[in-house]
């Protein structure tokens, strides 16, 4: 039986479980019960190295595969509950739109599966193609497109229902490096308007000043779940750079100071101590894991 969801709360998974194999070939678990919780109006980053269970996760939510085991609530409904499932907007890893379509044609396309009226379809796209920065090659076939191009049409597409929630399968995988910021720009435009979004993401750096909340999944297990604040309580750091021929009887790491805390207020003891034997303060710097750090 599905619990009640919060008000609050966009996706709610209990034990998620995926085995695949058959009665005479190995079993091979992908997701070993994950409990995973995204509220209303935040981006959440999915985050993991390759073969983790992610988009195993992600088509879960979409039903696009059935999971071995599975509770939970989607947009405050079951999982697979249709009605939710239109509310919702997808971006697939390894999606194939026909290259013979145009940019706009593509949007169209899911514009009307999603049940919009041709008028509707008209402004939307319009609209969409302008935002993800493509509406000069609207009219052009898809396969003159780059990967990157290609991966701004799927934004648009899967924005084409107007959708409270945003499921964003590797995103950036596919971009360059020019091409990226401009979906991290439209990702950030998607949450400014008050949709939630869940990023599925191998790419730590392009997630870590993105999202609002990470979980960290690893061998189909989720390993750690929190904000960066949450995920780095502990590991934060100060250092006060002295130069090294006035830090006489001091042990210093590359010229640096350690002071272990959170709270800039515990420095000034450490300054004056500095000051007071004649050392030289020629900075001070503050340390934060990275995401990448966590997760290594």
């Amino acid at each position: 039986m599905t619990p009640p969801a919060s008000s609050d709360t966009a996706i709610e998974l209990i034990d998620v479980a995926k085995t695949y194999g058959g009665r005479f070939g190995k079993k091979t678990p992908a997701l070993r019960g994950v409990n995973m919780n995204v509220k209303r109006g935040e981006v959440f980053g999915l985050i993991g190295p390759n073969g983790a269970g992610k988009s195993t996760l992600v088509k879960i939510l979409m039903t696009v595969i059935r999971p071995s085991t599975c509770t939970g609530s989607l947009l405050g409904s079951p999982i697979g509950h249709k009605p939710a499932l239109a509310r919702v907007g997808y971006l697939p890893e390894h999606h194939a739109f026909p290259g013979y379509l145009t940019g706009a044609q593509v949007i169209d396309f899911f514009g009307a599966m999603a049940g919009l009226s041709r008028r509707e379809r008209k402004q939307r796209s319009g609209a969409l193609l302008d935002l993800v920065g493509m509406t000069a090659w609207s009219r052009r076939r898809l396969r003159s497109y780059s990967k990157g191009m290609r991966q701004r049409i799927g934004i648009a597409q899967a924005l084409i229902n107007d959708p409270e929630l945003v499921l964003l399968d590797e995103p950036t995988a596919r971009d360059d490096p020019v091409g990226r910021p401009q979906i991290r720009q439209n990702i950030e435009q998607i949450r400014d308007e008050g949709r939630t979004v869940l990023i599925n993401s191998h790419i730590l750096s392009e997630l870590e000043h993105l999202c609002d909340r990470f979980g960290l999944l690893v061998k189909g297990v989720m390993a750690n779940a929190g904000t960066m604040d949450e995920l780095t309580e502990g590991q934060r750091r100060y250092y006060i750079a002295v130069r090294p021929e006035s830090a006489q009887g001091i042990e210093l790491d590359n010229g640096t100071v350690h002071v272990d805390t959170e709270d800039p207020n515990e420095l000034q003891p450490h300054i004056d101590r500095l000051s007071a034997r004649g050392d030289v303060n020629t900075g001070i710097r503050s340390f934060r894991p990275t995401l990448e750090d966590i997760f290594m």
